[in-house]
């Protein structure tokens, strides 16, 4: 069904009320919810809230809070107290920003926390203070290693960002060939999976949303994605997750923040950036293939397409699910 964007934001923060987050709570993980759904990303959007609700249900919201367990001047170890990931990373990258501006680089690790989302949405606010970023985080283990068929890793994204003196640069990427959001909305709607993608508890192949979920996702790029999902585990454990977290808890969150000025001129070096793009992008494509783009460019541009169009789509089944945790709560 189509929601206007305002409603949307109203439906999502009085749904996250609801589960028990406090109103500012609510409009963090709000935000980040919606940012996924304006680029394109439902599987990571508002149909997050029914996967956050069915998770509360089975482990109930910590009512702990966020602390700082050891600290310097660049850097900070947190405890997330179980808390929900939008949350644990967003406080994370605020302290990374205020060290990194201040001591001119920042390492933030954050653990005991889950669902952290999309990497690239903390790049961002990063980069709007003209910090470098390097952002990792490690999940439960539902993704087998390149050759094998049992979970070894979580679908671990990476994501680095780059300021400019236009629009920054940003590659985010999970190293899973499907994430395990896209298989949870999958089996929401009775849809099957694209074959090569997951593995059963039985080791075979699959389509089978609730075989993979019980099983394993393939990994990305064959034994180079592999590998890069093993290092963005261990920078996990470096931000004090177990070396395989649970299900659905002890995730770790890993940022690193640098202010070019370190080595730079900061506004040379955002220039060199946006030039650098620029070249990219005017590189001859293939023939009869579309232009080449930069990182983050088709996030950016369907983001700003949907906000002129102010709506977006949303599955009935997942805006039922919603209105039902409005209106009942976690009963």
């Amino acid at each position: 069904m189509r929601i206007a964007i305002p409603e949307a934001y109203i439906l999502a923060e009085s749904a996250l009320s609801k589960l028990g987050y406090e109103a500012g709570q609510a409009k963090i993980a709000a935000d980040h919810l919606m940012d996924s759904e304006l680029r394109g990303l439902d599987y990571a959007g508002f149909a997050r809230i029914l996967s956050i609700a069915e998770r509360l249900q089975k482990q109930g919201l910590s009512t702990r809070p966020i602390r700082v367990m050891k600290e310097s001047s660049i850097s900070a170890r947190i405890d997330g107290a179980d808390n929900l990931g939008y949350l644990v990373a967003h406080r994370a990258t605020q302290i990374a920003i205020e060290k990194a501006l201040t001591s001119g680089i920042a390492v933030i690790g954050a653990s005991n926390t889950w669902y952290t989302g999309m990497l690239s949405y903390y790049a961002e606010m990063a980069a709007e203070h003209d910090l470098v970023t390097m952002i990792a985080s490690n999940a439960s283990p539902w993704v087998a290693p390149h050759g094998g068929s049992e979970g070894r890793f979580g679908t671990n994204p990476i994501c680095f960002g780059f300021p400019s003196k236009d629009d920054p640069v940003i590659w985010d990427i999970g190293t899973s060939a499907i994430i395990h959001a896209q298989v949870v909305l999958a089996r929401r709607l009775g849809e099957r999976l694209n074959p090569g993608l997951a593995f059963g508890p039985d080791g075979q192949e699959t389509t089978d949303p609730d075989a993979a979920l019980q099983g394993a996702f393939a990994p990305w790029g064959g034994h180079r994605g592999s590998g890069l999902a093993m290092v963005v585990q261990m920078l996990g454990i470096l931000a004090g997750s177990p070396m395989i977290p649970g299900e659905l808890r002890e995730f770790g969150y890993l940022i690193v923040a640098i202010r070019p000025d370190l080595l730079v001129e900061t506004e040379a070096f955002k220039a060199e950036i946006f030039d650098y793009a620029e070249a990219v992008r005017s590189t001859r494509p293939v023939e009869g293939g579309e232009p080449v783009r930069m990182p983050f460019d088709r996030s950016r541009a369907k983001r700003a397409g949907m906000l002129k169009g102010g709506f977006i789509e949303m599955p009935d089944t997942v805006f039922a699910g919603i209105q039902t945790i409005i209106d009942r709560g976690l009963s």
